[in-house]
């Protein structure tokens, strides 16, 4: 189901150029801001989980780390 996206503040000059642009598209700005959000999200290519776990691991590799088993113990002795 498609949703709906409010953005506040922008410039009346980058408003004006966005409406040009849609214009030499012979579409609403609305439905320019949407290929302009599809063209560029389409570029940007998804993290996997498997590389965003490398990612994680190489940015905390100097950190001491308690065992997963450790932190489990201890949670059932606090109660």
């Amino acid at each position: 189901m498609p949703g709906n996206l409010s953005v506040r503040n922008v410039d009346n000059e980058l408003i004006a150029r966005l409406k040009r642009r849609a214009a030499r598209h012979g579409q609403s700005a609305e439905a320019e801001i949407r290929d302009i959000l599809r063209q560029a999200l389409e570029s940007e290519a998804e993290t996997d989980f498997e590389r965003l776990a490398a990612e994680l691991r190489h940015l905390t590799v100097d950190r001491q780390h308690t065992p997963a088993e450790v932190l489990q113990r201890e949670g059932r002795d606090e109660r």
